[in-house]
């Protein structure tokens, strides 16, 4: 289910853990690249962002994408019920993502389904971060195309392919049909 007030949620969420930091709104724009009021618009909740725009408040809070679509005030729940997890479509790529991981559980790892419509392209820029974000993509369904840094690596049903999110990434569904893919995210701290 594609929630309605996600965009809702996802001012909040940014809302909260721009607070929770002691950043100004034009701390945060300036450290993740997004304008001041770009970044105003999503804190409103008058705006849909992209993956991508989504991807650099994550990086410049210090967390992983996933987590800006959690709840506010998650219940401490450990099961995540299909019907309760929420699904959020790129307004620029068309792609749907949806948390499957419960998000009131204190766990350094994150699940998520996606589904990527053909020929789509997401490109993020955003590098190294802190705390270091470990990403595995397994493809379920389809074929997708991801690269990492200066490398790409074609993946089919099946296969998985493990990277750091310390490098520009994208992702591109080569093929003619949606392809599915499930992404495991862990937050490490760094050695």
């Amino acid at each position: 289910m594609i929630d309605s007030n996600l965009n809702d949620r996802i001012a909040r969420r940014v809302r909260d853990l721009r607070a929770a930091r002691g950043k100004s709104l034009e701390a945060l724009a300036t450290h993740c690249g997004v304008s001041r009021s770009m970044l105003s618009l999503i804190e409103r909740g008058e705006s849909s962002p992209t993956a991508v725009v989504l991807e650099k408040l994550a990086a410049g809070l210090g967390v992983p994408l996933a987590s800006l679509f959690d709840a506010p005030e998650p219940a401490a729940e450990p099961v995540s019920r299909l019907a309760d997890q929420v699904s959020w479509r790129d307004p620029h790529s068309g792609y749907v993502r949806r948390n499957v991981s419960p998000s009131g559980v204190a766990s350094p790892t994150r699940i998520v389904d996606v589904v990527f419509p053909p020929k789509a392209r997401v490109t993020y820029e955003s590098a190294d971060r802190l705390p270091l974000v470990q990403q595995q993509v397994w493809v379920l369904e389809g074929t997708m195309e991801v690269t990492h840094g200066q490398d790409t690596y074609t993946l089919h049903a099946g296969d998985c392919l493990a990277m750091a999110l310390d490098q520009p990434n994208g992702f591109h569904n080569p093929g003619s049909t949606d392809a599915r893919y499930a992404v495991v995210l862990t937050t490490t701290s760094r050695s």
